[in-house]
């Protein structure tokens, strides 16, 4: 069974409050057949939850009844067609009115035999008035995998934002949106798409379902949702940019790879919170290359808590750069020297260690030297009885379980952003359906069994994907965003994958980088939100032809 390493959460039963906003829609054709498209499905006997208990992320592989089995090959989604629903919109940016098109809907995904397989869901913003052959179009979307990309659509990019506090933490109910200051809009139209069995998206049956569960099969069906909506909306002249977070730059740095082997040449990919290649990111007793790759965010996280040495907390970004050099040659050489050091090189590895992290020795020797996510999220302020969070090591809370997987960042998030959006897509959007929107799908039959690859191929990775866009569309550009508080994709794993692609100089000067003092998802920091907006701005620039 693969580790899964990037899991965005983990699913949390909280109650929900839905949002109340308003916004002048006009309903151009508010065909609410969708509701008529609603799933007919036997429930499970047994739903069974993945299991992430070790923050790693293996998940567990539940023994299945002949009654889930049963329910697996009964479930069934109508694929008929219908047309999308489209409403016209106005928000203010920059003191000044923009007029933009939402459209909401799915497209199918077809067989050779023109067979509909599946539909995956996705929202549109077009800004008025503009000419297709120019504009630019990003499709985006979120990771996982088994998430939908309501995070990006109503944390970054989209024309409406969820309110949260200005650091990020959950306001109190009920939720609301806001016009967001740094929506894309005005630079790129914007496509949001959810996976497979995420958000709306649905195969036809259970079966179909396990097909596009899987890096090779999730990436083809993104390649063939992107041809096509670029064929239905006469946008095959347009600029084309992708951007995924998390899993999403997995699948970003597949599709590049796919497409370019298909005819559609993108003219940028941005990267934010990369997880490209799995070597990087799945510890365990024969890979060391994550245990160093984590010490600087590490590092950062405990200087964040207070944890260091005064001198260690003076100049973050020179400390920064001693541990990341400390981490890749001096412990990194420890590790796989293993019991071949002496034991004055062990005491000087752990106290060392100790300092740049702020972990106790004695924990670090209990560990063999090799601190993993769950223990340092336990230790760091185990002595205030909290726990740190994986997706953004900022945030602290008691744990409520004593469960390991627990993270306090998912808990703070969660519920603003599933009430809002489930309140925005049929109030302001107009689309309505009796189908639950899936934020998380971790727990419908096939995630436990996602498709990673086999022993043969090794760690997964698109890392080789990416190369091979790169090198066959030498105008290609990489923007690669990444947070100093996060554990769940850490930074130096992100420059060690990009490191490692074997590319030429005149190749590797596509590709840039923009660091924020955030975690994961680094939107949710307003300042580090407005930086990420004009960090975008820049990028496209570069890559627009002049």
């Amino acid at each position: 069974m693969r580790i899964l390493a990037v899991l965005l959460f983990a699913v949390l039963t909280i109650p929900f409050t839905v949002a109340q906003q308003n916004q002048d829609t006009t309903p151009e054709s508010a065909k609410q057949a969708a509701s008529k498209k609603d799933k007919k499905q036997a429930t499970p006997a047994s739903a069974a939850t993945p299991d992430k208990t070790a923050e790693s992320g293996k998940t567990a592989e539940p023994a299945k009844t002949d009654a889930s089995e049963a329910a697996d090959k009964e479930e069934h989604y109508d694929v008929a067609e219908v047309p999308p629903v489209i409403t016209h919109h106005q928000i203010t940016l920059n003191g000044k009115a923009l007029s933009y098109t939402a459209t909401a809907g799915r497209l199918p995904i077809k067989r050779d035999d023109g067979k509909t397989e599946a539909e995956m869901f996705f929202v549109a913003y077009t800004l008025d008035g503009q000419d297709a052959a120019k504009r630019p179009l990003t499709f985006s979307f979120n990771g996982g995998p088994g998430s939908a990309s309501v995070w990006l659509h109503m944390g970054a990019l989209g024309p409406k934002r969820v309110v949260l506090q200005a650091n990020g933490f959950m306001p109190a109910a009920p939720y609301r949106l806001e016009d967001n200051p740094d929506t894309l809009l005005d630079r790129s139209d914007i496509v949001m798409v959810d996976a497979m069995a995420t958000g709306y998206s649905r195969a036809a049956n259970a079966e179909l379902t396990k097909k596009f569960l899987g890096v090779k099969g999730d990436v083809q069906a993104f390649g063939e949702f992107i041809r096509l909506y670029i064929s239905r909306y006469d946008r095959w002249s347009s600029p084309l940019f992708l951007l995924g977070e998390s899993y999403g730059t997995t699948r970003a740095a597949g599709i590049a790879g796919y497409l370019a082997d298909h005819g559609i040449a993108f003219n940028g990919v941005t990267l934010l919170s990369m997880a490209l290649d799995f070597q990087t990111l799945e510890w365990n007793k024969s890979n060391d290359l994550p245990y160093f790759l984590l010490v600087p965010t590490f590092n950062m996280i405990a200087g964040y808590h207070r944890k260091l040495a005064a001198d260690l907390t003076q100049d973050v970004a020179k400390t920064r750069e001693e541990v990341v050099h400390w981490s890749s040659n001096d412990y990194a050489l420890a590790l796989g020297k293993g019991d071949a050091m002496t034991p004055e090189e062990h005491r000087k590895i752990v106290d060392q260690l100790s300092r740049y992290i702020g972990l106790r020795p004695e924990v670090i020797e209990a560990h063999n030297l090799r601190i993993d996510v769950p223990t340092f999220t336990k230790e760091l302020l185990l002595d205030q009885k909290l726990v740190v969070g994986r997706l953004d090591g900022r945030f602290s809370s008691p744990n409520p379980d004593g469960d390991h997987s627990y993270d306090p960042t998912g808990a703070a998030i969660l519920p603003p952003y599933t009430s809002a959006f489930n309140n925005y897509l049929r109030t302001e959007l107009n689309y309505k359906s009796d189908m639950p929107y899936r934020v998380f799908a971790y727990d419908q039959p096939g995630f436990q069994k996602w498709e990673w690859g086999n022993a043969v191929e090794g760690f997964p990775s698109t890392a080789g994907g990416l190369r091979s866009a790169m090198i066959k569309n030498p105008y290609m550009k990489i923007l690669v965003m990444e947070g100093y508080y996060d554990l769940a994709t850490p930074f130096a794993a992100a420059n060690w994958t990009m490191d490692h692609l074997d590319l030429g100089a005149q190749s590797r000067q596509n590709i840039s980088y923009a660091t924020y003092k955030s975690g994961h998802m680094v939107y949710v920091d307003r300042a580090e939100h407005d930086k990420m907006k004009k960090d975008l701005v820049e990028f496209m620039e570069k890559c627009l032809p002049r």
